[in-house]
């Protein structure tokens, strides 16, 4: 659908997103409107598809730095991702009992497999993100428009191209009577801060799950630690906790991304000195999260009366408890209380953005990115 065709309620949407984890691909068919009171948002249906378990090892090393072997094997990495991204809209409409006529478009966020926006610890002289997952293969397997590359505009204007959601939770969790914080708790943990009255901001505090997720990954063979078993059984190394909070990219000030390319097992490894427990790692991992998070918000948004957690860490018990135990006096609750599903609210964002590029209106948020001004993000693949 050309974006002068979109009506201004354009229904249906699907959005795509792996995330730093790379633990899956969620897919969310969401109908949107625009009322009187503000946005609608209905999640019709989500599901979470899987990677084969060859590609997810393949994009992992990639997204923790490690170089591709060849520009083919690159391009090929593309097209498969672009074909696994269809796959899952392909179920996700199945499931969900609908046609793929009915859906105005995409938004494909794709796989990212490096991440280096300005102010990265790298040379800076061309910033970029990049995610693969072919968007005209998605299209034509389909049938569907798809918009993807969503991030690049924002960092070809001088932003971070990331976080995207803030505008999201924006339009659907602001609330005047408080302020109040929405944390994404993936692979790596992000703020969208909502004052009641003020500017929204965001930026990414460090590690959620990545680490976790991997050091646990390593040691018994699970990909992640259900309800945070293995780190309740541990104690915290606080000699440990020290050394990796001592990492200069905790103290950069917002706006700040990062990725599983700054966070992953070989920049833990020369922070060990040999004599921890796997559980006791996993302890002090978890602590990492919990103590970056909650200093995070306390520098930035220190009269934060609610905070509203969704991502894969919601379901993390012990990360929850530690949360808890870190912000006392705030309410720490999941974005099911406000009708979002913890597990699909990024998904969402991406069908949102795919609207906004639609309707011809910004996706990003300028105090946020840091990018030089709103822009339309996207590029749309028509069906």
């Amino acid at each position: 659908m050309p974006a002068s065709a979109a009506p201004e309620n354009a229904g249906l949407f699907v959005g795509l997103i792996s995330g730093t984890s790379a633990d899956g691909i969620d897919a969310a068919l969401v109908r949107f409107a625009d009322e009187a009171g503000g946005l609608r948002c209905e999640l019709v249906h989500g599901l979470t598809a899987g990677w084969t378990p060859e590609l997810r090892t393949r994009l992992v090393e990639l997204g923790q730095g490690g170089d591709a072997r060849s520009l083919e094997e690159l391009a090929t990495l593309d097209v498969q991702v672009g074909e696994a991204f269809a796959a899952a809209v392909h179920a996700l409409l199945a499931a969900a009992g609908t046609d793929a006529g009915a859906v105005s478009a995409i938004g494909s966020h794709g796989q990212t497999i490096r991440h280096r926006p300005a102010g990265a610890a790298y040379d800076g002289r061309h910033p970029f993100s990049w995610q693969i997952g072919d968007a005209s293969v998605i299209a034509e397997r389909t049938g569907v428009a798809t918009v993807a590359d969503f991030r690049r505009r924002d960092v070809a204007a001088g932003g971070q191209g990331a976080p995207l959601v803030p505008a999201f939770h924006a339009a659907l969790l602001h609330s005047a009577d408080e302020d109040r914080a929405v944390l994404n708790l993936g692979g790596i943990a992000n703020f969208t801060l909502l004052p009641a009255h003020g500017d929204v901001r965001g930026f990414d505090t460090g590690p959620a799950n990545a680490l976790l997720d991997a050091w646990c990954a390593r040691h018994t063979g699970q990909p992640f630690d259900a309800d945070g078993g293995l780190a309740a059984s541990g104690n915290i190394d606080n000699a440990l906790l020290a050394r990796l909070l001592d990492e200069p990219w905790f103290a950069l000030p917002p706006p700040k991304s990062s990725g599983r390319e700054q966070f992953h097992l070989h920049w833990l490894a020369p922070r060990l000195s040999g004599s921890e427990t796997v559980a006791g790692v996993q302890a002090t991992l978890l602590e990492l999260s919990a103590v970056t998070i909650a200093g995070a918000l306390q520098t930035h948004q220190p009269a934060t009366k609610r905070v509203l957690a969704c991502g894969g860490g919601v379901r993390n018990g012990a990360l929850m408890q530690r949360l808890q135990a870190h912000l006392p006096g705030v309410a720490l609750e999941s974005t099911a209380a406000f009708g979002l599903d913890p597990d699909y609210v990024e998904a969402m964002a991406f069908a949102w953005l795919a609207r906004q590029t639609l309707l011809g209106r910004p996706g990003n948020l300028p105090a946020v990115t840091g990018a030089r001004g709103l822009r339309v993000l996207g590029t749309l693949h028509p069906a």
